[in-house]
């Protein structure tokens, strides 16, 4: 059966928890709502189109069953969103991504879809040949959905005036120009369609609630797009570049656009009245930045009395004095700093120096606040040896986080060491499932001066030591009892298979090329294998 009253679009949030995370993910992750299709139905809508939402992620939907909803539907334009919990989660989710495109067309040949999102924005040409969509999104995709809506409207649809747009014309993939960033969010974009989610379904990870807090119900948001630092390792940019350059910013200058306090405080009212949200979290890749917005959302926090459960990302460099007792105050019980390795050269290479002794008296001066932390480390950048990253697993011990996260170096494509690879040769996974720190398959950058297979080994071991390290135990019990340590124990009790070490992964690996204005052929492609 399908529905007669003809929708303009459909935003689909894939399912790939099983492929990201393996068994973590059935009850240690977070189950997120998808952020970015929130804010595309909102934008949508704002332009007077009919919006549905599918998150498959959040109510455990198969392709298929995805495909089933969509020939329901009947939309104009069915648009598969890329993102995932934080930008790199673009790239983890293509596999997912990519099957749902397929079961839509198998089901429905005729529906039009369209893919958007961080990955699809850096490797546009590149996905639009792969990938079973009809469409593709240079950018952020917010205009190009609009408008590509009232080009499939048209009699005779005439795609070249549609910006940001990669399409086929015949066997020939044509791309159309940008169009500048959208510029007032708080008009244009001014929050989640949180109606159009399965809100019950949402809950938070498992850290963002030790000490036996509820981790339901729970929400993600944002305070601002994109951020002014030029990490490496990090493809943030990605979707926001090609915008950036049609409205004349510098491709040396990052764009980073804020909602107002007002607008912010607007969203958290909604959460908390309307669907009883305590966890919160604050997914702007840099909150903790520019003190007159960040005060202002806590200053309203506070006068309301809410009582919330907030994490946010933050840097080392960028707590500014009296910051830390107004984030408290407003209910920031987590801040997660990327503090990435223990050695200046390693730290400098990817251009995310500081000074380590900071390191140390700004976790002291957040601990002090009575806030937690989150660090963040990096195995395996690109002048890690063996000395370097047990440097790294060594300050990690040290300075003893209420939690930390261990991440293998990744080339994710749209960052600076994705193009760094690309001209040096370096094998890369040949799923986008090995873009996932946690999948079967994963496959991190090697270094200088070790293979990639040592560096998750590293990885996968320093994770185990940090949690189960007595000191670092005894502390956790000190601060949120002994059921939080019988959790953390059940935690490390997850074994992830990795076909990496345990020599499965004997297929070769694709070494993707740059993208590029026309389409490269499959057979340029080079094949590479693990030595």
């Amino acid at each position: 059966m399908v529905n007669t009253k003809k929708l303009d679009l459909v935003l689909i949030n894939p399912s790939s928890r099983t492929h990201v995370y393996q068994s973590l993910g059935k009850s240690l992750t977070a189950i997120e709502n998808p952020v970015w299709a929130g804010l595309m139905a909102t934008f949508c809508r704002t332009r007077g189109l009919s919006v549905e939402l599918i998150d498959a992620e959040a109510e455990e939907l198969t392709a298929d069953q995805v495909a089933e909803r969509i020939h329901y539907l009947n939309p104009v334009l069915a648009v598969v969103v890329v993102y995932g919990h934080q930008p790199s989660a673009s790239t983890q989710i293509m596999t997912a991504s990519g099957q749902v495109c397929t079961a839509i067309k198998q089901l429905t040949p005729e529906q039009k879809v369209l893919l958007v999102g961080g990955h699809v924005a850096a490797l546009p040409a590149q996905t639009l040949r792969e990938e079973d969509a009809d469409f593709v999104a240079a950018g952020e995709g917010l205009h190009t959905m609009v408008q590509l809506v009232g080009a499939l409207r048209s009699p005779v649809p005439a795609f070249s005036g549609v910006p940001g747009l990669y399409y086929r014309d015949g066997n020939t993939i044509r791309s159309t120009p940008d169009s500048p960033l959208v510029g007032s969010l708080d008009e244009e974009m001014s929050g989640v369609a949180w109606d159009l989610l399965p809100m019950s379904r949402y809950r938070a990870h498992n850290w963002h609630c030790l000490g036996g807090l509820p981790r339901q119900p729970y929400a993600a948001l944002y305070t601002t797009l994109g951020c002014p630092y030029h990490c490496s390792f990090c493809c943030i940019q990605a979707p926001f570049k090609s915008g950036e350059r049609a409205g004349g910013i510098k491709e040396t200058t990052n764009s980073y656009r804020y909602w107002s306090p007002d607008n912010v405080i607007r969203q958290i009212d909604m959460l908390v009245n309307d669907y009883g949200v305590r966890n919160i979290k604050i997914a702007d890749e840099m909150f903790v930045l520019n003190r007159k917005h960040v005060v202002g959302i806590c200053d309203r926090i506070i006068d309301r009395g809410y009582d919330l459960n907030i994490w946010a990302y933050t840097r080392v460099d960028t707590i500014k004095d009296g910051m830390l007792d107004k984030l408290k105050a407003a209910g920031v019980n987590w801040l997660a700093f990327g503090i990435e390795a223990g050695a200046d050269r390693v730290r400098d290479n990817v251009d995310k120096s500081f000074d380590q002794g900071e390191v140390y008296d700004v976790i002291r001066r957040v601990h002090d606040a009575g806030i937690n932390v989150i660090g963040n480390y990096i195995f395996g950048l690109p002048e890690d040896d063996l000395e370097t990253m047990q440097a790294t697993l060594d300050l990690a011990l040290d300075l003893r986080c209420e939690f930390a996260n261990f991440y293998s170096a990744m080339a994710y494509p749209g960052s600076a060491l994705y193009a760094r690879a690309v001209r040096q040769g370096v094998p890369l996974p040949r799923k986008w499932t090995g873009y996932s720190q946690h999948s079967r398959d994963c496959l991190p950058l090697p270094t200088r001066y070790l293979p990639a297979c040592e560096v998750l080994r590293f990885r996968d071991e320093a994770f185990l030591r940090y949690y189960t390290d007595p000191c670092y135990l005894e502390m956790i019990e000190r601060r949120f009892g002994c059921e939080t340590v019988a959790h953390l124990r059940e935690m490390t009790g997850h074994k992830l298979e990795r076909y990496l070490l345990d020599g499965r992964l004997n297929v070769p690996l694709v070494l993707l090329p740059a993208e590029r204005t026309e389409p490269a052929d499959s057979e340029n492609l080079i094949q590479l294998q693990i030595a």
